[in-house]
């Protein structure tokens, strides 16, 4: 796996300067919640036609449109100052049915999207059935976390911090897709502290993860 790359902003010309440091040490450390509906349809159809697993080519797809926007790759070095990575690594969840816990496991990005996948694929059974809150070592500090709540079809989902200021790294849930019409929708939940995005960039993300999606 290649090292990801962290470059610090530019506190002169950077335009969320000012942003950030309300956002992080001023009085509103609010998070942005949003959820919408992915239209599924044809990413569906194309991974049943490459008997590709769903939830490993989703994470996969979903880390490439993070990595392609800083503003969701946003972190601060050891003396707080602020940057980007150059990619986040995926941290997602594996549900153990017999006793209803979750394990926490993380997997290597890449830019190759088929690489990706089987690194995700891989490191599921590799650790489903260990049990405990993390399983696999070395978690890098460039992250996102991704879960699913395949259970439900559900409306709005907002993860609530009481710790202090809210996370900078991306927090991604989405729950069951279900069809009408022929069409197959699913709702998709992306929380990250209002430091890093405003309402123009979780705009623009979910736009080019469905441009992605419709394209795959």
């Amino acid at each position: 796996m290649k090292e990801a790359a962290f470059t610090l902003y530019d506190r002169n010309t950077w335009p969320r300067s000012s942003h950030f440091d309300y956002y992080t040490k001023g009085f509103v450390k609010s998070v942005n919640s949003m959820t919408v509906r992915l239209d599924m349809t044809h990413f569906l159809t194309e991974t049943k036609k490459l008997a590709l697993k769903f939830f490993p080519a989703f994470a996969a797809l979903t880390g490439q449109v993070i990595a392609s926007m800083p503003e969701l790759c946003t972190n601060m070095d050891k003396d707080g100052n602020p940057g980007y990575f150059s990619y986040l690594n995926p941290n997602f969840t594996i549900f153990h049915e017999d006793d209803k816990t979750f394990s926490d496991v993380w997997s290597p990005y890449d830019e190759d999207f088929d690489t990706f996948y089987n690194n995700l694929l891989t490191d599921a059974e590799t650790y489903k059935d260990k049990k405990g809150i993390k399983v696999k070592e070395g978690q890098p500090m460039n992250f996102f976390c991704i879960s699913c709540v395949p259970w439900l079809d559900y409306a709005a989902y907002c993860p609530v911090n009481y710790g202090g200021s809210p996370n900078l790294f991306p927090i991604i849930t989405f729950g069951k897709y279900t069809e009408e019409n022929g069409k197959f929708t699913m709702p998709f939940t992306l929380t990250i502290s209002h430091a890093c995005m405003d309402g123009y960039h979780l705009s623009r993300f979910f736009n080019d993860l469905q441009a992605t999606l419709d394209k795959f």
